[in-house]
């Protein structure tokens, strides 16, 4: 568990030089790495040149796969399981997105999550649990852990795009419209976007309104 109170990971930018305006922290999913996140940044940079983005490893190996990480496992999914996985997870990436904003000199205000799959996972639970709100949160191919315990647990509302697969074969799709009606029950303004025919990836529509969504939140 080595790392686990100090995630780290790749960077990237801002790419126009100089101290960040904004940040975009990156959250990959299940045993992968924050390399595999981090390739994004080039392209959402031509829209946000001033950001910094990270894209922190995971803080436990993964237990399913030779290499890579994990927020949590997921040999048991059951809800118990999985919210006690998001819940001890949560902690470190807390403290990390704290020491980010401290080093940028930057607030919540200009700093933005974007999770695929478990890192979707993650935003969505850490998010809105956050006493201040971050400027937005997108998530690629994820589900919302634990609907039922948001109302109760949020600190605050930060707008959210969600994207999803309609051919998703490891997180179902259905699991779109789940987390928005959870998230929106919580005063949560969603956007939702479908993309036709994908699998469990993010296609170029998404990319393209990531960077969109991205740039009206981190600069509007």
């Amino acid at each position: 568990m080595a790392g686990f109170f100090e995630l780290d990971g790749p960077r990237f930018g801002p790419a126009a030089g100089g101290p960040a305006q904004q940040l975009v922290i990156l959250l990959h999913g299940l045993g992968a790495d924050g390399q595999d996140l981090i390739g994004i940044a080039p392209h959402w940079a031509q829209v946000l040149p001033n950001a910094a983005f990270v894209s922190p490893n995971a803080p436990f190996p993964c237990d399913m796969a030779p290499h890579g990480y994990q927020w949590f496992s997921v040999q048991d999914r059951s809800p118990e399981a999985m919210l006690s996985g998001v819940r001890m997870a949560a902690a470190p990436l807390d403290a990390f997105i704290d020491r980010e904003l401290e080093s940028a000199g930057l607030d919540e205000s200009r700093t933005a999550l974007v999770g695929f799959s478990q890192g979707t996972m993650m935003s969505l639970f850490v998010g809105p649990r956050r006493a201040r709100q971050l400027a937005g949160i997108v998530g690629f191919s994820g589900r919302l852990i634990a609907p039922e315990l948001l109302a109760d647990e949020i600190k605050s509302r930060p707008p959210v795009l969600l994207a999803h697969g309609t051919a998703d074969e490891v997180v179902p799709y259905a699991s779109l419209d789940h987390a928005a009606n959870g998230l929106r029950a919580a005063g949560i303004a969603v956007e939702t976007l479908s993309c036709p025919g994908i699998g469990h990836g993010i296609d170029q529509s998404g990319l393209v309104r990531a960077a969109e969504f991205l740039h009206e939140a981190l600069t509007g």
